[in-house]
């Protein structure tokens, strides 16, 4: 019997018992967590599902990235390759259009069950048919409600066939399945689960593809599985003793939400954690001066920016765009809120990626914004709302803007909320400012090109919600060169394409790029294996061991 399902349902009321137990157990000032147990500090309020073709957040793809395997992942140690995780090996058509996957022999799923190319099929299936967030990026292949039975589909036991509608650069494509939404679930445990719906206009359908159960509970081949996830609390992973790779050598782990990085510290100084995700530079500073805490680091593909919504009229000028990339303190921002754990980046690919830009020709110039607000119509300024995430250094960044526009006599309201809500009401295009964080959705230059440039349908019921959508900004040129270099072969002209495409969104765009993410992890000493990936779901805590 799958242990997942046993725990959750039935024995769910033990379960909270005992992970409540677990968690007071470490209260107490200088508690030990338990010597089979990692136990992480993280701010996790962001989690709204743990079904992978429906989260869309970076906290949860970490989890899932321990809990499922793709067919390939992209290499850690070189983010410009990509290796095989459940295929051994795999070829692509003379014409680019076909890719042939051999699976590796042996695996299964932590219930037990073989995990077949059936199961890789179906779960391409069930992205595309799905139709949420994440879905766009197979989708991008070719793939459809209409077409992906056929064109994703098991040629044997060990063989998945995948057939796209274009000769893509391969790089786009295997990175694309490298992305967390292509994760593998297991088709007989998701069906036992499926909820039935009445077909209508929207989803015609007669169930739900597991995707309610698949909120709360996982089917994945990974060396994790999902022992319990309580929203703004933590959440919980046992090791699978039937993974078909080297077995974890910690037997769970455990992310504890703690939102402050104050009390992170304390938190890791006591000992009552074993690692913290989010310490802010005050707190690194003083973590670094213990002899029990070590500090590890990595340049993460992950930008700081705002967005600024097109639909309000005045943040829809072209020099108001402008006038607010002159409004952020960049140099402020670097020696103080983002110190040692960030630099100032303002292109929209992050260093590290093919095409990268380093280009920051913006700095403070409240003279500069004020005569481009004049220009626009708008000398004496306007009152405008900014959502923003009650966690450092997204708040400190706010209230500096807040000051720096202030100058030039645009009153912003800072309008705090959880993760959550400000994703919510963003994805929605409810706001006039956003200011948050954008991680790719895989290692290569088209993810972040499709997000900041491309925006093909403007409209609100859009199924194609872009970040240039969600800040209502379509510029069809732009799209169209983004579309070209998804078909260039050659590297270097794909690279010119890319470097272009920069230059236009800085300069005109809607978005102002802050930063990008070093992600700094204080670590208690007996801890061994943590590295932290160049990407929010290369996190991996399978190798982890305590003295």
């Amino acid at each position: 019997m799958f242990v997942e399902k046993t725990v959750f349902r039935p024995r769910r009321w033990l379960v909270n018992a005992a992970v409540s137990a677990l968690l007071m157990t470490m209260a107490p000032a200088l508690a030990a967590t338990p010597a089979n147990t990692l136990v992480e500090g993280f701010a996790i309020d962001e989690m709204i599902t743990m079904d992978p073709g429906e989260a869309y957040e970076l906290s949860t793809a970490e989890i899932s990235a321990n809990i499922y395997d793709l067919l390939v992942r992209f290499d850690v140690a070189d983010p410009s390759k990509v290796k095989g995780d459940l295929a051994q090996n795999w070829t692509v058509s003379d014409d680019g259009l076909t890719y042939t996957f051999k699976l590796k022999p042996n695996l299964n799923f932590a219930s037990g069950n073989p995990l077949t190319a059936e199961d890789v099929a179906w779960s391409f299936e069930r992205i595309i048919k799905l139709d949420k967030s994440p879905g766009f990026i197979l989708g991008q292949l070719g793939l459809s409600s209409q077409n992906v039975v056929e064109k994703a589909k098991a040629a044997a036991p060990d063989i998945f066939v995948l057939t796209i509608d274009k000769p893509y650069a391969p790089s786009f494509v295997l990175n694309c399945l490298a992305s967390t939404v292509a994760a593998v679930v297991d088709k007989k445990l998701v069906l036992e689960h499926v909820v039935p719906v009445t077909p209508s206009a929207d989803y015609k359908y007669d169930n739900d593809f597991g995707n309610d159960w698949l909120k709360a509970h996982t089917a994945g081949s990974g060396p994790f599985t999902l022992r319990e996830w309580r929203a703004n609390e933590a959440v919980v992973m046992d090791r699978n003793d039937k993974y078909w790779g080297d077995k974890a050598k910690l037997a769970r782990v455990i992310y504890r939400h703690m939102k402050e990085s104050s009390a992170q510290r304390l938190a890791l100084e006591a000992g009552d954690i074993d690692v913290a995700r989010n310490l802010a530079p005050n707190d690194l500073d003083a973590v670094a001066r213990n002899d029990k805490i070590a500090l590890t680091s990595a340049p993460k593909a992950t930008l700081y920016y705002i967005g600024l919504n097109q639909k309000n009229e005045k943040l829809a000028k072209p020099e108001i765009r402008q006038a607010f990339k002159y409004l952020i303190d960049y140099d402020a921002i670097g020696l103080t809120l983002i110190k040692g754990i960030g630099g100032t980046h303002q292109t929209f690919l992050p260093k590290g990626v093919l095409g990268e830009l380093d280009d920051n020709p913006f700095r403070l110039d409240v003279a500069k914004a004020k005569a481009l607000l004049e220009k626009a119509g708008l000398k004496d300024g306007f009152s405008v709302t900014m959502d923003v995430t009650s966690i450092q250094p997204v708040t400190g960044i706010a209230e500096s803007i807040q000051q720096t526009a202030g100058e030039a006599g645009i009153k912003i309201e800072i309008i705090p909320g959880d993760d959550k809500q400000t994703l919510t009401k963003y994805r929605a295009r409810n706001h006039d400012i956003y200011i948050g964080q954008w991680g790719q959705d895989y290692f290569d230059p088209n993810s972040n090109a499709q997000n900041f440039a491309t925006n093909i349908d403007n409209s609100d019921d859009s199924k194609d919600t872009t970040l240039a959508w969600r800040n209502g900004w379509a510029v069809p040129e732009l799209a169209k060169e983004a579309e070209a270099a998804l078909l260039e072969k050659d590297t270097a002209k794909r690279v010119e394409i890319y470097q272009r495409l920069q230059k236009q969104v800085l300069e005109t765009g809607p978005f102002a790029l802050i930063f990008q993410q070093t992600e700094v992890a204080g670590v208690r000493t007996n801890v061994r294996g943590l590295k932290l990936g160049p990407s929010f779901d290369t996190n991996f805590v399978a190798d982890i061991t305590k003295e």
